[in-house]
């Protein structure tokens, strides 16, 4: 089932998010369904807050990007890059920062560079409560680094200079009115 994308100015995307345990109610349904709602979008990634829910919970699916030449470095990794994150926790950020003009489904029309680091290491639980430690690199630690970052109540907008907050301010007050055109199931702020 497709879930509406929470937009921009509603308050669940601004909550840190709790922890679940493996008998969260229909949790392998609502994982289905984020991933439907994910693809339904052309979307990479989708957190628990930006369906309405504020856990600890997201999903990646970076095959759509293994066809694109920007990524033929990466293609064999990236196609098979499906992965559930439940409960999950940034151990460490290493490398060099590095930008990469972001973009996310509740924040339609909006696409701005964001510094992020190039690898980091993760322990999350997959959708079967088997606990992960793992290490990421490149596309994959960017897309999980921005996932992670819905589920602390961060938006790729809060890592913008001052100068680059003021420039989006109008974009943004738009978008928590409603004032902008999706081609995917929305809410927004009442």
């Amino acid at each position: 089932m497709i879930l509406p994308i929470r937009a921009f100015g509603d308050a669940v995307l601004r909550k840190t998010c709790h922890n679940i345990d493996q008998d969260y109610p229909d949790l392998h349904e609502l994982i289905q369904n984020m991933y439907e709602t994910m693809e339904s979008a052309h979307g990479i990634g989708l957190a628990a807050p930006q369906v309405g829910l504020d856990i600890r919970l997201f999903v990646v699916d970076l095959s759509p990007l293994a066809e694109d030449e920007d990524y033929a470095d990466i293609a064999e990794e990236l196609k098979n890059f499906k992965k559930v994150f439940i409960n999950a926790k940034i151990l460490e950020e290493t490398g060099d920062e590095w930008k990469f003009n972001e973009g996310c489904l509740s924040i339609p029309e909006v696409r701005e560079d964001v510094k992020r680091k190039e690898t980091i290491v993760i322990e999350y639980y997959d959708e079967n409560f088997v606990k992960h430690t793992d290490t990421f690199s490149d596309m994959r630690a960017r897309v999980i680094q921005h996932e992670y970052d819905h589920i602390e109540g961060i938006l790729f907008t809060d890592h913008l200079s001052s100068l680059k907050k003021k420039l989006v301010k109008g974009k943004l007050v738009k978008i928590a009115h409603g004032d902008v055109a999706v081609n995917y199931k929305m809410r927004f702020p009442k």
